[in-house]
């Protein structure tokens, strides 16, 4: 009780500064498929960062499939996830799911329908009517904590009440117990989706769980246990007398079955579930409530804060209360650590956010990929939980560049330095007769494929290795990136080596065609190709999920000698507007993401802040269809929150953040130092989307540029804006790379 009337109180002070802010939070946007696109996303219940999610179970997941799909009219249970983007896999997941009658077990049979009517989809809380088959109804609640769930079923007055616990699936060796005593229902689920595309085999990793019920069983049995080629699915089940409201808690583990039981008592001691959800509510109100918005509609602010609900999902914390299971070296450790680091999607502007909205877990989260690499022997690119050599380059450097960059210092510098080094100068296993495949089965971990080349020619060969075009582009923006590192800790001949090093990705220029081009080994130019390479062929074209034009403006830290390539500001300008009016922006995908900013750097900002006020009603809605794309853990949502913000990372690692188009009244972040930066637009509207002037705590801002220290200074960002393109900000140019 004590601790319910806590989280009461500050939830209480929460609302008195003003609306809550998780009224606005609708999670079932991403959920579903429109006009717009698809964003993968799911309905969890739970607080940021969380262990595991728990949603409610429309489909059987698996790579390409996420739990649930706003579309299906059938409910087969509620998942304690894992599962962190649609393109990824699961681990260690447990389902469970009430049911009167007979015993099914298999989704198909168990499913039931449901309404959206009858769905309440909150942070802190989701709820559902489930019809059965004789027409009575289940209602179920559920919320949760970081580790745990907490279930409430009230059950129909006929047929046996039922609370079916499915461990694992067909083919997956899972294992169920049941305490006759207590109903206690405990085990472990050993698949990861993902162990094909990693090189570790890990034969301790377990998603170990514990399942309680307040109520007494009349019955509890095991099913599938003793089938030994596992062609059905494993699990338990405790069975109530009809009518009966049944509360249940979950906690899950990746340590022990114990460690599963004492997250329970840490995280959901009591049979409150009013308390529990009173503790995820104050804790996303706390989160959400350092974002204020004036001037937007109630649509608006949803739109706005489920953004940011979905950013401080990932990355996920993968510790438990001091010690971690490492899938690196299938070990137990002490510390902290996180998982599902979408990175070659979330450097770009979602680890940005995070520093902005949780810098609390910054160092944490640096420490987990060194840990990473002190455990594996390398930094992951997208950890799930183990190595996947899912996309290229090593963009974990941007992420100890921008934290260095930032001031933070919650991890080992002297560590980050051999990581980083190693990415940069080390290749990989095979690097010569490899062509590193996406998402090739029993590879080495991968690093920077080509890296051999690279260090050799300055350029990947699309001849030799898969992706080389863009791997060369992106390999120079993570020397950059380890430039600065070196930079930081003083070790200035290593500066100046990847510095010059950052300027590769000039290799690939070919004047002739005004676009980067990829190079074969005997230095000609490559077919310039099309779309994304067929993972298996041999593909000259050399580029990932994209082409020549997605990938010209590519190297984020060399935009000023990319304006040199192409001949000044205005081919640099008119370049741009071929990429636009071509259609080559693709902003379901990242490598896009930063396109429409970069006008600024042509002396065009008026350009920048209609592109931007653009993309952002084109590709991002208010409903279950609101998204166009993988919100791949975060990213997606995190450019739409800067971009109402007026400003975004092009170079996330610089701590520059370039101009945009502020798209309300006002717009303020409270900061982790008791500072608020305040973005304030005069007489905005949808028509008055152009900067007129802009002043930085009462002085004129001429740069379509701020810092981060000016953000964390507390300052206020003031523009006027009108419904005519003016020449604000028109006399910036970015500052050339100097080497020695």
């Amino acid at each position: 009780m004590r601790r319910f009337l806590i989280c009461l109180l500050f939830v209480s002070a929460v609302l008195a500064a003003g609306p809550d802010p998780i009224a606005y939070v609708n999670p079932l946007i991403g959920t579903g498929r429109s006009s717009i696109g698809y964003g993968g996303t799911m309905p969890f219940a739970g607080p940021p960062f969380a262990m595991t999610d728990w949603t409610p179970q429309t489909r059987q997941n698996k790579i390409s499939v996420t739990s649930y799909e706003y579309d299906d009219r059938a409910i087969s249970g509620f998942i304690g996830t894992h599962q962190p983007a649609i393109w990824m896999g699961d681990y260690g997941y447990i389902t469970l799911m009430p049911e009167v009658g007979e015993l099914r077990t298999t989704p198909e049979a168990r499913g039931l329908a449901f309404s959206h009517s009858q769905e309440t989809a909150k942070p802190d809380y989701y709820a559902v009517t489930l019809r059965t088959r004789e027409g009575a109804q289940i209602r179920a609640e559920m919320t949760a904590s970081a580790r745990c769930a907490y279930f409430r079923f009230r059950f129909p007055n006929t047929g046996a009440a039922r609370v079916l616990v499915e461990i694992s699936r067909p083919g997956v060796p899972g294992f169920a117990a049941v305490e006759t005593k207590t109903g206690e229902i405990t085990g472990y689920n050993p698949h990861r989706m993902d162990a094909h595309l990693g090189p570790f085999k890990l034969p301790n990793f377990r998603g170990y769980f514990a399942v309680e019920f307040r109520q007494a069983a009349q019955q509890a049995a095991t099913y599938g246990i003793e089938n030994a080629d596992a062609s059905a699915s494993r699990g338990a089940f405790a069975e109530f007398r009809p009518g009966a409201v049944v509360e249940v808690r979950v906690g899950t583990s990746f340590l022990s079955v114990e460690q599963a039981r004492a997250n329970l008592r840490h995280e959901i001691p009591d049979w409150d579930f009013d308390a529990v959800r009173a503790k995820v509510h104050a804790a996303w109100a706390e989160k959400l409530s350092r974002l204020e918005v004036e001037g937007a509609t109630d649509r608006e602010k949803t739109r706005l804060y489920t953004a940011l609900y979905h950013a401080l999902l990932y990355p996920r914390a993968f510790s438990e209360y001091g010690r971690y299971y490492s899938a690196f070296d299938d070990r137990v450790h002490n510390g902290e650590s996180y998982t599902a680091y979408s990175i070659w999607d979330t450097f770009r502007a979602e680890n940005s956010l995070l520093t902005l909205f949780a810098p609390e877990r910054i160092g944490g989260m640096i420490t987990a990929l060194l840990q990473n690499f002190q455990e594996g022997g390398w930094m992951p690119k997208w950890p799930n939980p183990s190595y996947t050599n899912i996309m290229i380059a090593t963009h974990a450097d941007s992420l100890v560049a921008e934290a260095m960059r930032k001031g933070f210092h919650g991890f080992d510098r002297e560590v980050a330095w051999k990581a980083v080094y190693k990415d940069a100068m080390v290749p990989p296993d095979g690097d010569t007769t490899r062509r590193w495949v996406d998402r090739e089965p029993g590879t080495p971990y991968e690093a920077r494929g080509g890296l051999t080349y690279y260090k050799e020619l300055g350029f990947i060969p699309t001849d030799k290795t898969d992706e080389a075009a863009s791997r060369t582009l992106e390999d120079s923006y993570d020397d950059w990136c380890v430039a600065q590192i070196a930079k930081a800790l003083g070790r200035e001949d290593d500066y100046q080596f990847f510095l010059r090093r950052s300027l590769n990705d000039r290799h690939l220029f070919n004047p002739a065609l005004g676009l980067m081009n990829g190079k074969t080994s005997d230095g000609k130019w490559a077919p310039i190709g099309g779309s994304r390479d067929t993972p298996g062929n041999r593909s000259v074209s050399g580029w990932t999920e994209g082409d020549a034009w997605v990938y010209t403006f590519s190297p984020l830290h060399d935009q000023a000698g990319l304006l040199q390539l192409l001949g000044g500001s205005e081919a640099y300008a008119a370049k741009l507007d071929a990429h636009f009016s071509g259609g080559h922006n693709v902003h379901s995908n990242e490598p896009s993401h930063h396109y429409g900013y970069l006008y600024d750097f042509a002396g065009q900002p008026w350009k920048t802040q209609a592109k931007v006020r653009e993309i952002a009603a084109a590709e991002y809605g208010y409903d279950q269809g609101g998204l166009d794309g993988d919100d791949d853990c975060g990213q997606m949502s995190a450019w739409l929150l800067f971009a109402a913000m007026g400003f975004y990372p092009v170079n996330p690692a610089s701590g520059e953040y370039m101009i945009g188009s502020p798209m309300y009244g006002e717009m303020s972040i409270r900061l982790e130092n008791g500072k608020t930066f305040r973005v304030v637009a005069e007489n905005v509207s949808a028509k008055n989307l152009y900067i007129q002037s802009a002043t930085l705590d009462g002085k004129p801002l001429n740069e379509p540029v701020i810092t981060w220290e000016q953000i964390q200074s507390g300052a206020t960002l003031r523009f006027r804006m009108g419904a005519t393109p003016s020449r604000w900000g028109s006399g910036w140019r970015p500052a050339s790379i100097a080497v020695r």
